[in-house]
């Protein structure tokens, strides 16, 4: 049945494209994979060590014949950056914005990539360069490291309020952060990189007047503060799904441009083929009034430069620097936009966790009986109170997530969920506590 919605020729040489990252086991995987391709009589296009987002990008150039883009490595980066340099034009400064990061490759293959695009880049972007490959995967670094515990990468020099970026090993994450004079890291995930990108296209589709719609995509791990910006003062529309990249990207879909990023800083922005196309038609009209045209020539190299098939921290810096510099912004002005509410997360282990069930997007529980009712009780008692609970995918835990007006209530609502969690669902080993 799938073979004939999506029109499978079974006759037809199947195509697999394989590409592998820098880690010791990659090279006999690989093979392993092609030996098995060719025996059961496919073809195969080994596109050596990349990215997962670069293969992703691949796939969609070859099932597109070459419309969505060259299905090569030059290609990639060839147009991405010649899109990214266009928009940027000939200052790479403009107001606060300084055109110079410090980039945490995370010792992955992002690093070795992040190599190649600087060859493009020219004097557009000046990046230095830390966890380049030399040392072990992830290893205190990487966009996950600094997210999670909420510190600055080892390896990465500490330069008081520079704009620093960390990738994750396969660069398919992407987080911005800072230290100011005090030494505390000031991060900007998931959800700043979202409002910054939907300010800046909500802006863009206003001015094009093409009738475009534009939608952001959230989880419910999304901060409060957030989800309010944008639809209280960019006044744009926001759904709320269930956790998982797979569901950001179908919801995505629905919108002429679909915006989604999750808190770990994996997402993207999808053009559909209708807001392409009005796009790409418009730009061609040279008596449109300039203001307008200029919108609308801006939104197609956008479309140019990002890399729509899947989260690419690459692609998505380069959205990122284009947005700060036409703002004007530093990475301290970037942050002023709103203030995050205090979170707090925790984990509950229980005997097992199918007994916790939730509904809207995660965000109500309906199992086991009475701890939804607690949730309520706990977050009315809370100013700015919002507090959750969702079992693991993998493993018999259940993460709860709570945000509050200060760090002490967030925790504090935190606490009592999970207390709430261990005592109704069956909770073992020692009681929940704060770290």
């Amino acid at each position: 049945m799938l073979a004939e919605a999506e029109s499978i020729d079974w006759e037809a040489r199947a195509l697999i494209c394989v590409g592998q990252d820098t880690r010791p086991s990659s090279p006999d995987l690989a093979q392993a994979a092609i030996t098995g391709i060719t025996v059961m009589g496919g073809e195969v296009k080994d596109y050596g060590v990349v990215t997962t987002p670069m293969l992703h990008y691949f796939v969609a150039s070859i099932n597109t014949d070459g419309i969505y883009a060259e299905a090569t490595e030059d290609g990639y980066f060839k147009k991405m950056t010649t899109a990214f340099k266009k928009l940027r034009g000939d200052k790479p400064s403009n107001g606060n914005y300084v055109p110079s990061i410090l980039f945490d490759g995370a010792n992955g293959v992002g690093a070795l990539k992040m190599k190649v695009c600087l060859s493009y880049l020219g004097d557009s972007l000046q990046v230095q360069l830390y966890n380049d490959g030399n040392g072990k995967l992830n290893h205190l670094c990487g966009a996950d490291y600094v997210k999670v515990q909420q510190c600055a990468p080892h390896g990465v020099p500490r330069i008081t309020n520079a704009r620093c970026v960390s990738v994750d090993g396969d660069a398919d994450r992407i987080v911005y952060y800072y230290t100011d004079e005090c030494d505390k890291l000031h991060l900007l995930d998931g959800d700043r990189i979202a409002t910054l990108v939907a300010d800046y296209l909500m802006e863009l589709v206003q001015k094009s007047n093409l009738g475009l719609q534009l939608g952001l995509v959230q989880t419910a791990y999304a901060n409060g503060s957030s989800t309010n910006y944008i639809s209280k003062t960019l006044k744009a529309p926001v759904a709320c799904v269930p956790t998982g990249v797979k569901h950001l990207h179908q919801k995505a879909l629905e919108y002429d441009i679909g915006i989604y990023f999750e808190a770990n800083g994996h997402g993207t922005v999808i053009f559909s083929d209708f807001a392409t196309k009005r796009i790409c038609c418009a730009a061609e009209e040279p008596s449109l009034p300039k203001k307008q045209l200029c919108a609308i020539r801006t939104l197609a190299a956008i479309i140019e430069a990002i890399n729509q098939t899947v989260g690419d921290a690459i692609s998505d810096l380069l959205i990122l620097e284009t947005v700060l510099h036409a703002r004007g912004w530093s990475i301290q002005d970037w942050e002023a936009a709103y203030t995050d509410l205090p979170n707090r997360q925790l984990k509950v282990t229980l005997k097992d966790r199918r007994v916790i069930e939730t509904t809207d997007a995660e965000r109500k529980s309906v199992a086991p009986p009475g701890l939804q009712d607690q949730i309520n009780l706990f977050v009315r008692n809370v100013p700015n109170g919002r507090a959750f609970v969702r079992p693991s995918g993998t493993e018999d835990i259940v993460r709860v997530y709570a945000e509050a007006d200060t760090q002490a209530n967030a925790d504090q609502l935190a606490l009592q969920v999970a207390s709430a969690v261990y005592q109704l669902a069956g909770g073992v080993g020692s009681p929940p506590a704060l770290e």
